[in-house]
């Protein structure tokens, strides 16, 4: 795909009306994550339970949450098999279904469970249910983001509701922290995080119209097609090794958790109150994005977050206090959702026709598995290299971060056409 093709005008009021339902969608279905995720609401009281019951250090505890990361590595796969085989008639609504009834199911089990065993057993169906969720949503991205010539848009969408319920449970999180004790603060958690995908379940039926299909010897075969030649696609693969060594970047988002708690001394009611700012600059440069940012070429896109995202990791050189703290979590917040918007549309993007869900999936996968391998790099460094410094850890993290403008005319944007403004859905673009 050399070129974006230009945008469909939305010019009858069911256009305007399926436009809106998606965008509804996407809030419901991305406020639910931000809270159901196993870094949602749970994450902070699982993370001090770990801490404060038994004793465990940095690497301990990301190594034993790691397996959480093993159901979104195997995305693709859910994606292949939607892609593939409709279940009752449906490639789409009724995965979404199941998905979110196994999260729901698992979450409140959770909330009667205590053992790190058992509870990491719990949450690790809890995550595949919200994997495969995941996986779908994002099918159901690409298909109509590339109708209407709105990936990044969606994109957009999705990451700022998800973090309009980052902001939610990163207070709650830390309340419960801060005034339950460790195991009812994980119980807690686990209760509100299980309610939230039966709402995804009632938006599912509510607001994705999907027609009904079945196996056919044909539309298999296309299928098989497609999917070997996106196997094929040199620049897919260019773009999945672009997207690796943007994500793996030695991570600081754990070492920065236990600096913050046990250098500065922060209350873990006011690391949630962190948590919280953090998503308020996503949300902040979502709204940015959408107004202003919009029509801007992939190729200035990508450069752009890259160059955000090195200075917000870099301004934790400065973090020395709870005001310094607080502005440089607001910064990384918002260079957070520039990168999103950038890596995940640039996907989108470039996912081939009928095995949208399977090339998508497989593209966030890389992402998933560069950030934990980052992670665990990002804990090791911090504990055995650099004894529990951070500053060391986040000048190598941005130095990284650094080298991938180099990489940027090796996806070459730079022979797409110049962009076109996208349709702006909320308002109608001819007589309906």
């Amino acid at each position: 795909m050399s070129e974006i093709a230009a945008a469909p005008t939305l010019r009858n009021q069911p256009e305007r009306a399926g436009i809106r339902r998606l965008m509804l969608f996407f809030a419901l279905v991305y406020l639910t994550e931000g809270i159901g995720q196993s870094d949602g609401l749970i994450a902070q009281p699982l993370n001090y339970y770990l801490k404060q019951v038994y004793q465990w250090t940095p690497v301990q505890i990301t190594a034993f949450l790691t397996v959480l990361n093993l159901p979104w590595f195997l995305k693709p796969l859910y994606g292949v098999v939607s892609d593939f085989l409709p279940l009752f008639g449906y490639r789409r609504k009724a995965y979404l279904l199941l998905s979110n009834g196994l999260a729901a199911a698992a979450y409140f089990a959770i909330a009667g469970s205590a053992t790190p065993g058992t509870l990491v057993f719990l949450l690790l169906l809890a995550v595949y249910g919200m994997a495969i969720a995941s996986t779908l949503c994002g099918a159901v991205l690409v298909e109509n983001g590339q109708k209407f010539n709105a990936n990044a848009v969606f994109v957009n969408q999705q990451q700022l509701w998800f973090n309009v319920a980052a902001i939610l449970t990163s207070l709650l999180g830390g309340a419960f922290v801060q005034w339950m004790m460790p195991l009812t603060a994980v119980h807690a958690a686990a209760a509100i995080a299980g309610i939230a995908p039966i709402l995804v379940i009632f938006g599912t039926l509510a607001l994705i119209e999907e027609d009904k299909t079945t196996v056919s010897r044909s539309e298999f075969t296309e299928g098989v097609a497609s999917l070997i030649a996106a196997f094929k696609a040199r620049r897919l693969w260019v773009i999945a090794g672009f997207l690796f060594f943007f994500y793996f970047s030695p991570g600081i988002d754990t070492p920065v958790y236990f600096y913050m708690t046990d250098h500065l001394k922060f209350s873990q009611a006011y690391i949630g109150v962190l948590n919280a700012i953090g998503a308020l600059g996503w949300i902040a440069a979502a709204l940015f994005y959408r107004f202003y940012l919009e029509d801007l070429s992939s190729k200035t896109l990508l450069n752009l977050s890259i160059l955000a995202a090195v200075l917000a990791t870099f301004a934790y050189i400065f973090m020395v206090g709870a005001v310094t703290a607080a502005l440089v979590h607001l910064c990384y917040g918002a260079a957070s959702m520039m990168t999103v918007v950038a890596m995940f549309g640039l996907a989108a993007d470039h996912c081939p026709k009928r095995v949208e869900a399977f090339v998508f999936a497989a593209m966030i996968a890389v992402t998933n598995i560069a950030a934990a391998a980052a992670d665990n790099v990002g804990s090791y460094l911090y504990e055995h290299v650099f004894h529990s410094e951070i500053y060391p850890l986040v000048l190598v993290a941005a130095a990284v971060t650094v080298l991938n403008f180099a990489l940027v005319p090796f996806l070459g944007l730079a022979s797409e056409a110049a962009p076109v403004k996208r349709p702006r859905w909320r308002k109608p673009a001819g007589p309906s």
